[in-house]
Formats: C-alpha cells, structure tokens, sequence
C-alpha cells in the first residue's frame, strides 16, 4: 500500500477520528499492510475490525494495535486510535460471496467493507496515475488457476501482486489491490459474482487496463436468470 497518514485515510473514507486527535492522526502513517485478522497484523499497518461467525473484529481492536497496527477501521470506537465509520445498510451489488455480511447484524461489517473500498479505489487510482496495469480476470470457473498463470508469465516483465487462492469478493479484492506499492508494475486482480452488479462494483474499485472473460456457465442461474444475463 502506498503510505498515508490516518487523517489522509479518514478524509478518503468519510470517517472520523476517536481516540486519536486530528494533530496526532496528521503524523501517523499507515506503512504496513491492511489486514482483516488480528494474527497477521504488520508494524505500521490497519486493522480492519469485521464482524465473523465467532467473533467480531472489534473485539480484537487492542489486541492488533499491541501487534504494531497504528489504528483501526472500525465501525464504532474501540479504546485505540480509530477511522470510525457509521453503519449502514449492504449495497447488494458492492460485492459478490464475502461471509462478513452473513454475521453483520448492525451494519457495521457494511460500514467497514464500503470504507475499505474507497480506499481501495484512492490507492488504485494514484498507482494507475504511475503506471500501474490491472489485469482483471471473471468467467464462471477458471479464474484462479488462470490468474496465477497470468501473474507467473507477468513476473519475468516487473513486479507483480496478485490475491492468494480466491480472494475475488467485495473483501478480498480491495484487500489485495491495498497489497500494491508504488514499486508494483502489474496487479493482477481476480473477480466473482453473485448477483448482479457485483462485478461493475468491483471494477469500480480497480478499473482493469485489460480484462479476461474466461467463460459463462450456469452456476448462479438462480440469482441471475439467464447465461446472458450472467454474461
């Protein structure tokens, strides 16, 4: 992720700051990645506190921040430094199969998710101003296999970030474009859908300067009627 301090992140999301001054947040920068669990928290990095079946991210606020993370997104305050955001309610078409929103009873797992989107979109914005290219890969089946090859034949040309496994949804993809530094030459970026809608808002997110259309099956049929309303 390119550096950015808590009050540049705060403006970009539209969230205010709690525990956590306005003079404070100017100088504190985010350097380390963005995680969504609290174990695999970086120096210098922002938790994303989610809702899960178990447990819910903003128990584990203090926790990540002990693990070096500089501050946490959070939907309400949680006793350290914070990008608080309001709840509201799921945009059906922001994303495609993220369980967040399966445990999200107040809107607080919305809340975080459209923040980590805008950014996403900031960040993607100001690499793709650099030189940045954004492959981006959808099709009914195939997408995995299909990025990691793609990212394999990329890597001989510049540096190359791409998601592990399938981390294609309304979570995964902004997480993975928040994986890219001004230094990555190609983001490789892999998209799902379950209903429709979901793929524009990820290309919203991180417009691909190519795309592949791998195939169109009949997998969610169900939720989008037709094979050309699914293509």
């Amino acid at each position: 992720m390119i550096e950015l301090s808590l009050a540049e992140i705060a403006e970009i999301v539209g969230g205010r700051l709690a525990d956590v001054s306005a003079e404070e947040a100017a100088g504190i920068r985010v350097t380390g990645t963005v995680e969504f669990d609290s174990r695999a928290v970086t120096p210098g990095g922002l938790f994303l506190a989610l809702p899960g079946a178990r447990s819910d991210g903003h128990d584990f606020a203090a926790t990540a921040v002990a693990a070096g993370a500089v501050a946490v997104l959070a939907a309400r305050p949680v006793g350290v430094p914070a990008i608080v955001v309001d709840p509201m309610a799921p945009d059906p078409t922001s994303g495609g199969t993220a369980g967040v929103l399966e445990y999200d009873a107040d809107g607080s797992g919305a809340a975080v998710l459209a923040a980590l989107a805008r950014l996403a979109a900031a960040v993607a914005a100001e690499l793709v101003a650099g030189g940045l290219t954004i492959v981006g890969i959808t099709g009914s089946s195939g997408k995995t296999s299909t990025k990691d090859l793609i990212a394999a034949v990329l890597a001989p040309l510049g540096e190359v970030v791409a998601p592990p496994g399938s981390f294609n949804n309304e979570l995964g993809h902004p997480w993975t474009v928040l994986r890219a530094a001004k230094s990555t030459d190609f983001l490789v970026l892999e998209m799902s859908a379950r209903h429709p809608g979901n793929i524009a808002a990820l290309a919203r997110i991180a417009t691909p300067s190519v795309a592949a259309v791998l195939n169109v099956g009949t997998a969610h049929l169900g939720e989008f009627g037709s094979r050309e309303a699914i293509a």
